[in-house]
């Protein structure tokens, strides 16, 4: 999050000097209150998902009441997104304004232990406090892309009596941007892994069912912004076209997976 908010002020630097760097950094602080209060329900938004009651999924509130209660959590709201593709993500701004979701593809899929692990891992998120981390990290490099688009395109859209360095910033830091805000979501992908084997105690049976979430998001394309992409389970763009491990929003699965095996290897006390 320093690293992104710095990176807001050098493009409002160089776009506007030290106004509009201040500019930038005020903008900055703007969308991170905006998305503090509004984060669970402009992810739902974009993943079209309703939240349900429990007569609506009962097996699902159920199976997510007794997840929370074995990891000290508050109950959250629960939501199911219409996209084939099987895929789950929790967002919210904290544990008492949670919401985790899944897709109905999902659901069609994974068997009861599979579920468990997916919906673990989702609120391991909730107890590590990803959500927020995420979406805000999420808004502000939004924030830093179109900064860098209205510095490009100002003064008639040309590039004559602007500096080098302005160029640069417009055309270097909305990726740099993203190259900051996908290192966050990789590590944070690794942490949810570990605490949600704990809260499931089947380590396995999340291994096998982020196997075969993978493997449907290949041949499933699920149509959402990529700026939210990085809050679901596995990449829900996989099938739409492949990224380079730099770019990746998530951790490779082979890696995920392996670590699991390791934890379920471990001898307990």
């Amino acid at each position: 999050m320093a690293g992104l908010m710095a990176l807001f002020g050098v493009v409002g630097q160089a776009m506007g000097g030290q106004q509009g760097m201040l500019l930038a950094l005020l903008l900055g602080g703007v969308m991170n209150f905006i998305s503090y209060f509004n984060s669970s329900k402009m992810v739902l938004k974009a993943y079209q998902a309703q939240v349900v009651s429990p007569a609506e999924a009962p097996e699902l509130y159920n199976t997510i009441d007794q997840l929370r209660q074995r990891a000290g959590l508050p109950m959250p709201a629960v939501g199911i997104a219409p996209h084939r593709q099987p895929n789950a993500f929790a967002t919210g701004r904290n544990a008492d304004h949670a919401v985790v979701c899944v897709t109905q593809g999902l659901l069609r899929l994974v068997d009861q232990d599979e579920l468990e692990g997916v919906l673990a891992h989702e609120l391991g998120h909730v107890k590590n406090r990803d959500m927020l981390l995420q979406t805000i990290t999420a808004s502000v490099s939004g924030a830093i892309a179109n900064l860098a688009r209205f510095g490009l395109f100002t003064s008639g859209g040309n590039n004559r009596g602007r500096s080098p360095l302005v160029l640069l910033a417009a055309i270097f830091a909305p990726i740099a941007a993203m190259i900051i805000q996908f290192a966050i979501s990789r590590q944070r992908e690794f942490k949810a892994d570990a605490t949600g084997a704990e809260i499931s105690g089947k380590p396995l049976a999340l291994a096998s069912a982020l196997q075969k979430l993978q493997q449907a998001a290949q041949r499933i394309p699920m149509r959402v912004s990529p700026t939210v992409a990085p809050l679901a389970q596995v990449n829900p763009l996989a099938a739409l076209g492949g990224f380079t491990k730099l770019f990746s929003t998530h951790p490779s699965t082979e890696e995920r997976v392996a670590r699991l095996r390791a934890m379920a290897a471990r001898p307990t006390d």
